[in-house]
């Protein structure tokens, strides 16, 4: 059985995947590295490279999900096990050989330990204490892949914010099926809070440095971009931390955990305008865009299959 296409595009979370595509954009923007045709190759091995591992991750958890989430590809037998598994190795070769062709040997030098560190998370550390920090260490690789060997210095800031609110999203979204704690609701709010005003600090201070010369408007709509980015990244991910903090049900966390991965966009966006790059805004604000209709034409399927 090798499955529909929309059994594949489930497989791999589709929609999620366009949580990483922002990434090496914010890496980029922090190095330095303008935004062309051929480096437009780097958001393409991360999609490749998540959905890889969405696909590994379904693989290792299939005895899992054949009690907790039947529903899922692999348990309900719409998707066989070995044919996950080949998906999880084509998509891995895939964003390794596009990190490749995209950012050359320097970024080639960071794909490698980014997969590895995908296929660790999701093999052996996802069900231990260690799990969040593997994940972290993932997305903040993977914003690292934008800037490549060299460069790495300068992208460490991003890399780092990224990689904070992706182990609070893994912290959180372990209570998806039994409930989370208050305190560790709490304590992933707030780093939150202070992630998005680290951020939109840093992009306000870009723009009343931009002085008076060439380009200076252009400077100052990148910070604008970079502070409305960061409050958008805390309205949508702070209110429903907010609630698993205050009751700490599956429900909420589940809830908590979407809201996280929806908010990695404004967050990306946010550090690619502190890193000066207002086009990567712009493409990112296109990429939430079509993440919204993608999300809402999905809700549409639903509804029309309940009648």
């Amino acid at each position: 059985m090798t499955g529909s296409l929309h059994d594949h595009l489930e497989l791999v979370r589709a929609p999620a995947v366009l949580s990483v595509v922002g990434d090496t954009l914010a890496g980029a923007a922090a190095a330095g590295q303008a935004l062309t045709p051929r480096r437009a190759l780097l958001p393409l091995a991360s999609a490749c490279l998540y959905a890889g591992g969405m696909a590994l991750n379904d693989y290792a958890d299939r005895h899992l999900d054949a009690v907790e989430r039947p529903e899922r590809p692999i348990p309900s037998g719409r998707i066989s096990e070995g044919r996950a598994l080949r998906v999880a190795v084509g998509l891995t070769a895939a964003g390794v050989g596009l990190a490749a062709a995209g950012g050359g040997p320097r970024a080639l030098a960071v794909a490698v330990p980014l997969a590895a560190s995908v296929w660790t998370y999701d093999t052996v550390a996802k069900e231990h204490a260690v799990g969040p920090v593997v994940m972290a260490a993932c997305r903040g690789l993977d914003v690292l892949l934008g800037a490549g060997v060299g460069h790495l210095r300068a992208a460490l800031p991003a890399a780092a914010g990224m990689a904070v609110h992706t182990a609070g999203v893994t912290f959180v979204s372990r209570g998806e099926v039994h409930g989370t704690t208050s305190s560790l609701a709490a304590g992933v709010a707030a780093a939150t809070a202070v992630g998005g005003a680290v951020v939109g600090v840093g992009a306000l201070r870009r723009g009343r440095s931009a002085g008076d010369g060439p380009g200076r408007a252009t400077r100052v709509a990148t910070a604008v971009a970079g502070v409305a980015a960061a409050g958008a990244y805390l309205v949508t991910a702070l209110p429903r931390q907010v609630d698993a903090a205050i009751t700490p049900s599956a429900g909420n966390a589940f809830a908590a955990t979407k809201a996280g991965i929806r908010a990695m966009l404004p967050l990306q966006a946010a550090w690619a305008a502190r890193g000066g790059s207002l086009a990567s805004v712009g493409v990112l604000a296109g990429v939430e865009v079509a993440g919204r209709l993608l999300r809402r034409a999905g809700r549409g399927r639903a509804e029309m299959s309940e009648t």
